[in-house]
């Protein structure tokens, strides 16, 4: 992890961050000081153990709906460092793709960012500081097949970062990208059965010959390292970086 980015008096907002990706920013924005807000599902005592160990407060919003979105923003209040972390995915060739499933892909991967961005952009400018992270992908970058909606709403993420940026760039604020490959999250985990009917394949091979075999290290990326950048990022050594979007995916996209 990065240290010495001294994040105290920052209040941070990271949803999707009662597990995985998510879990490792908060855990690495509160060890440099910062005030951090989880958003997540999980089971209430885990949350609360996690909250305890953070010294981190708790909404539950859920971000496929604006109003809740809009409901949590309220009762945070204003915050520095916002992280768009949240997302899911699912896996199937596109004429068997449930439309359900594509709304709900592009409502939470995209539409939530847009609407916690919004938000927390007046506040962030009254300050004349501010720091918005998107966890996109390396499906920012290159596709995949049988994850259309997934593949689209991380494209739309990594304009939609480059457009704040340039909104944003003589205010203080900056926004930018991590795009990680394959991390071993219940995110990468859970598709793994929906891969294995799509293509036919066993779980060993989807592991080997489908997810490892995009990445040129031949290993899954640690959540640690997103969040080493993340805190990076939230730092005074980054300020004049905006607008961009780092790949740390073993290689993927270098070919």
């Amino acid at each position: 992890m990065l240290k010495g980015q001294n994040l105290a008096g920052k209040r941070a907002l990271v949803t999707g961050s009662t597990s995985g990706i998510g879990l490792a920013v908060a855990r690495a924005l509160a060890a440099e000081g910062a005030d951090v807000v989880l958003n997540g599902f999980g089971e209430a005592q885990a949350i609360a153990q996690l909250c305890e160990e953070l010294g981190a407060s708790y909404n539950g919003a859920n971000l496929m709906d604006a109003p809740a979105i809009t409901a949590m923003m309220a009762e945070i209040g204003p915050i520095d460092i916002l992280v768009n972390n949240a997302g899911m995915q699912h896996v199937a060739p596109v004429e068997d793709f449930p439309p359900e499933k594509w709304d709900a892909i592009l409502a939470l991967n995209l539409t939530a960012a847009f609407h916690t961005t919004r938000l927390a952009v007046p506040g962030m400018k009254a300050k004349g500081w501010g720091r918005i992270i998107n966890t996109a992908s390396a499906h920012s970058l290159a596709a995949s097949p049988f994850k259309s909606a997934y593949v689209a709403a991380k494209h739309g993420l990594a304009g939609f970062t480059k457009t704040i940026a340039l909104e944003l760039a003589t205010h203080g604020i900056t926004a930018n990208c991590i795009s990680p490959g394959y991390v071993w999250t219940p995110l990468v985990e859970n598709q793994i059965p929906d891969t294995m009917a799509a293509r036919g394949m066993t779980r060993e091979a989807v592991i080997n010959d489908v997810l490892l075999a995009k990445q040129p290290t031949k290993s899954f990326v640690l959540p640690e390292d997103v969040a080493a950048m993340a805190v990076f990022l939230c730092g005074d050594a980054a300020r004049n970086i905006t607008g961009a979007n780092y790949s740390i995916d073993g290689g993927w996209t270098a070919e």
